[in-house]
Formats: structure tokens, sequence, C-alpha cells
């Protein structure tokens, strides 16, 4: 059985052409691919790509200046904030919840909207494998590109589950019987119609938004389409702490809001969604509204 793709890239000693990430003594970081005879400079002297190209991971090399450094393969984490950008990527603790919670599983068919710089599709095809499926639509020709070098030089070229789309999902959308369905974009709304028809009864939609209005909008809309349950949203946040003898206490920065989260799952064909049995608040819609929600939740 042959290797999947990518694994040969992150294990064993380092080769020509693999990414090293050096770590500084300050804990800044450096990457840079190996190539034969060329070498490493930084501000603190330099080093030859040779002393690195053959030795484990986990190796030190010093620089002509005496500086240690601490040399590894950058994680997927690591890549993803570090590669070159056309649009703003998914940070990893966004990835890390929609793997989780959209249930991203080995051979899975999945589909993706909004492509950006490719640090969703790295992970995405990481998690689905050589024998899975993801399908991604972005109408920006120039992201595409971008996201599809990225994605290449991750995984050493070509993954094979991969394929990528110019062009608006909506209109483009041909496949069927999709596990998870991924909308990154603007106005995911426009999109639910012709993903409630590639959806298997089970399979969920997953979509990632930046601001209240557009959550709220999301989830009127995934209402109102009547195929699928009840969504959930959400948000996730990241706090590191400073650990240093007895002085441990958070650091006075974190990772903030970056975007809300949200999902829900396809209901059988012809199956209505259960009624909701919460009740709005009083003027939580306006006079106007014409939705599930339009007497109020009175009897619910």
């Amino acid at each position: 059985m042959s290797e999947p793709t990518g694994a040969a890239r992150r294990r064993g000693p380092f080769k020509v052409g693999d990414q090293v990430q050096l770590t500084d003594p300050k804990g800044r970081h450096y990457t840079f691919t190996l190539e034969e005879g060329k070498n490493f400079h930084t501000h603190k002297g330099s080093f030859p790509h040779d002393e690195l190209i053959g030795a484990p991971e986990g190796s030190v090399v010093r620089t002509t200046g005496n500086v240690a450094y601490l040399a590894l393969r950058p994680l997927l984490p690591d890549y993803v904030l570090s590669m070159p950008r056309g649009a703003a990527v998914v940070y990893p603790k966004d990835a890390g919840q929609i793997l989780a919670f959209a249930d991203i599983f080995p051979g899975a068919r999945v589909v993706e909207a909004g492509v950006g710089s490719g640090s969703l599709s790295s992970f995405l095809l990481r998690a689905i494998g050589d024998q899975g499926m993801l399908h991604s639509y972005e109408r920006r020709a120039d992201f595409a590109e971008i996201a599809q070098a990225n994605v290449e030089r991750y995984f050493g070229g070509p993954h094979p589950a991969w394929q990528l789309t110019v062009g608006d999902l909506q209109d483009n959308l041909s496949d069927t019987e999709v596990d998870r369905v991924i909308l990154d974009m603007l106005a995911p709304w426009e999109c639910l119609e012709a993903v409630s028809k590639a959806l298997v009864p089970g399979g969920i939609v997953c979509c990632y938004v930046a601001t209240t209005t557009q959550l709220a909008r999301t989830v009127e809309s995934i209402r109102e389409i009547g195929c699928f349950n009840e969504p959930s949203a959400w948000e996730s946040m990241i706090r590191n702490w400073h650990i240093e003898g007895l002085a441990v206490r958070p650091d006075h920065r974190m990772i903030g809001h970056t975007g809300f989260l949200l999902t829900a799952r396809r209901l059988a064909d012809g199956v209505e969604p259960p009624m909701r049995r919460r009740r709005p608040a009083k003027g939580a819609y306006g006079e106007d509204y014409e939705g599930p929600n339009a007497d109020g939740g009175a009897g619910r």
C-alpha cells in the first residue's frame, strides 16, 4: 500500500526540497526550503543548508554569529500562517473546529466554496485522505492560483482528492451525494438551495462568516429553506498562558474573534423540521417579518 499523499514529507531526516522552520532563542520563526549549496542568512550570521540535509528533525544549528536555531518541519498550523496570501486565511483554531464539528472523516465527499489562500483546503485534504473527494469553488482566478500553489507546496504536488473550479458554487455545483459542504464566503445564503440538493440526508453544511449580520441572515435562511434541522452557531477564542517559574498568568494578547461558525444537518427528503420550542424575545422580529417565527412563537 502506497504512502498517503504528503506523508513522506512529514517524517525521516531532512531532505532537499523539505521545508524547515527555524526557531531562534526568542521564539521567532523563520521558514525556508532546503537546497543543496545554499546558505541561510540572518542578521545573526549564516549557515549552509547542507548542515541540515540528512540531519534528523529536531536538530540544532549554529550560525557564524554563534546563535543556535532549532530546526523542525513546520506543522500545518505554522505553514498556513506563513504561506503567501491572496485572501485572508482560515485560522487554525477555526479550521480545527470545522474538522471536528462538521465531522470531516477519511473518505468523505466534501464541497468547499471560498478557497481564499488554500488554508482550509489543506486541512480538509489531510482529513479526508487520498480516497476522499474535495471539490473547491473559488470565484476569483487570482485567489485560486495562489491557493493551488500553496496546497501543492504543502503536499509536494497535486493532491489526488482535490478538484478546483473557478466560478460561483451556485452556478457550477454539479456534485451529488455530498457528505459535507463548507461555505467560507460573504453571502452563504445564496448557495443554500444548491447545497440542499447536493447533500445526502444527514449531511452537514458548515458556514464561516465574519459579522453578526451575516450570521443572522444565514441562520434565518437555513430555517426558511425548510430541509435542515435547527442550526447551531458559535465562535472560539484562544488565550495562551505565560509560564515562567512562579509567574503563571494569561498572556496579555490573545487570538480573539476571527469569525462565526454554524452547522446544520440535511433532513430526509419530504421531511419538515420539528417545530422550534424556544419562544423568541418580544420584539426580536419586526412587524413586517414573514418567516417561520412570524407569529412570535405563540403556542410553541
